[in-house]
């Protein structure tokens, strides 16, 4: 090489990159998140020069099976394990996933969820546990106990819904929903409050406080639209947040029971409630969204 030109960088053979205008690559494959404004998304690879080691970045989305998660957030005090995650968002969204035997069939079963931030990255996995009688024979009305799962692979989040009457013809006996946080340690509820037209639901603490009200369109019918619940405060004047059934497209509303939901809070909402929210959100999939077997969905209360 001339006299006046340093030698390159280890790790790059072309003399133009001298020491100083290297990058800070470490050697490997990046994954990079695309389509991030959807539930699906694509992971694309991309080369990078190899010779340079750099320590890893800490606190980065893994990639597990074709899957990124959200990054694990540090330990909190007094936040259940597992809910840091929620302490970062402000949004969530869920993407119920579609089972072929269900379709080809028929024959109902487990429903499981994808649990994402507005990033595409998942921060939870949930999962029915159900037993096939239970099922097929109940229907949307069926009892269930849904797993919910960090990145971790540590259940972090329980939802056990009772088998309860799923019309408003019998106010004594209404749908409710409860949420662990972990799981065995309840930090709230969903109650369903009886009201002839509107769906109504009472969010509650773990000491059965009232904290939050769910108010739903009199008419909950799918039909090239979302669907949206209002969450309100307990006397119903101010706005806190939203649930939202999102139109998935004719062809997948009408074959599949497979549904995508969307749930806004304020950041600073409490961490529990948050989780409490989620739980809401897959008692009103249940209860309003999940076909029967003639293919027809509640319509509202009565219903």
């Amino acid at each position: 090489l001339p006299a006046n030109k340093p030698a390159p960088a280890p790790g790059f053979p072309n003399v133009n990159y001298a020491s100083g205008n290297e990058f800070p690559y470490a050697p490997g494959t990046y994954q990079v998140v695309t389509d991030a404004g959807g539930y699906g998304f694509q992971v694309q690879p991309m080369g990078v020069p190899a010779g340079l080691a750099v320590p890893p970045i800490q606190n980065q989305p893994s990639v597990k099976e074709g899957t990124i998660w959200m990054p694990v957030p540090c330990p909190l005090p007094n936040c259940p394990p597992g809910l840091e995650y929620l302490t970062q968002i402000d949004q969530i969204l869920i993407h119920q996933q579609i089972e072929l035997l269900e379709i080809l069939t028929g024959f109902e079963t487990n429903n499981k969820y994808e649990i994402k931030n507005t990033l595409g990255q998942r921060v939870y996995f949930a999962a029915e546990d159900n037993d096939c009688c239970t099922r097929n024979f109940c229907g949307p009305s069926r009892p269930f106990t849904l797993r919910i799962i960090d990145n971790l692979g540590h259940e972090v989040i329980t939802l056990q819904r009772p088998l309860r009457c799923s019309s408003c013809c019998f106010p004594c006996c209404l749908q409710e929903l409860e949420v662990q946080a972990p799981p065995g340690t309840p930090v709230g509820y969903v109650v369903q409050s009886w009201h002839p037209c509107l769906p109504k639901f009472t969010i509650q603490n773990e000491k059965r406080m009232d904290i939050l009200k769910i108010i739903g369109p009199c008419v909950v019918c799918s039909c090239c639209a979302d669907i949206h619940f209002e969450v309100k405060s307990v006397d119903e004047t101010a706005s806190v947040g939203r649930i939202s059934k999102q139109w998935s497209g004719l062809v997948k509303e009408a074959f599949t029971d497979a549904d995508n939901f969307g749930i806004t809070f304020p950041m600073d909402l409490d961490v529990k409630m948050k989780a409490v929210m989620i739980g809401a959100c897959f008692l009103i999939d249940f209860m309003f969204f999940e076909h029967v077997r003639d293919n027809q969905q509640r319509t509202g209360v009565w219903q």
